[in-house]
């Protein structure tokens, strides 16, 4: 931290920024973050990366879950299950991530963003509206898969994580864009905290670089948060495919030139 020069402290506190604010409107923050930690400390391992990373996201998410929970008001009943089956699904991911080469996600998860990118893009009255697919126990189980699936995937690799939890919310249990971002806030909180029970016993975390990023994160996603509630579930779609088509990209050229 102490041999960052002014340039790089900026860099990253701009990435953090604006990570927070894409993330809390539709997750995928870790598309602007993890390249930005990557640049500025090439020294770093990768697990101090991931590590570090969580950090910073874990100020954004927790202040956007404060604030959709405010305004938002979302259904205890669908969030407190996905929130404690994700923490239990990111922590098994955390613990295997080691093993599980990247190469052997980024084709699956480049494929599953496409079909999503697709059916949103497609079906432009899907998530206007909150219409429930499933009532009593199937959803509370649904959201529980929901949780321990995408989970497991933001403690093993993480990235779009939040986005994928919009996508189920909206895609599977039925609601609207901006009541699914809200449980996604708090279920990605869960996943940030269960990866950072993981990664801080390890000695992974680089705490003042992620706790620099982390404030700007806040920042960003407190505005992030705000603006979706003020401009509805139609915003929240727009810039749902956005940054699902910026993942697509990113993961695409990875792919093609590995």
């Amino acid at each position: 931290m102490d041999d960052l020069s002014a340039w790089t402290l900026l860099l990253l506190g701009l990435a953090g920024l604006f990570a927070g604010f894409v993330d809390a409107v539709v997750g995928g923050g870790g598309l602007v973050q993890l390249p930005a930690l990557v640049l500025g400390l090439p020294g770093a391992s990768p697990v101090q990366i991931l590590a570090t990373n969580k950090l910073s996201s874990v100020c954004g998410t927790s202040v956007s879950s404060v604030t959709y929970y405010r305004r938002i008001r979302p259904d205890p009943k669908t969030f407190g299950p996905l929130m404690i089956f994700a923490f239990l699904g990111s922590l098994c991911g955390a613990v295997v991530a080691s093993h599980i080469p990247k190469s052997a996600f980024e084709p699956i998860v480049l494929v599953a963003l496409v079909v999503v990118g697709a059916y949103v893009l497609f079906k432009p009255d899907v998530g206007e509206l909150t219409e429930l697919r499933f009532a009593g126990h199937h959803h509370t189980l649904a959201a529980v898969l929901a949780g321990l699936v995408i989970g497991f995937y933001d403690g093993a690799l993480g990235p779009g994580t939040g986005s994928f939890f919009v996508f189920t919310l909206v895609g599977l249990l039925g609601y609207n864009f901006l009541e699914a971002s809200a449980k996604a806030r708090m279920a990605n909180w869960a996943t940030n905290v269960a990866a950072l029970c993981v990664f801080i016993p390890q000695g992974a975390v680089m705490w003042k670089v992620g706790l620099l990023m982390g404030a700007a994160n806040l920042v960003g996603g407190y505005v992030g948060a705000r603006t979706a509630v003020a401009r509805g579930s139609r915003f929240v779609r727009v810039f749902f495919v956005l940054v699902v088509s910026a993942f697509i990209i990113s993961l695409g050229w990875n792919v093609l030139s590995g």
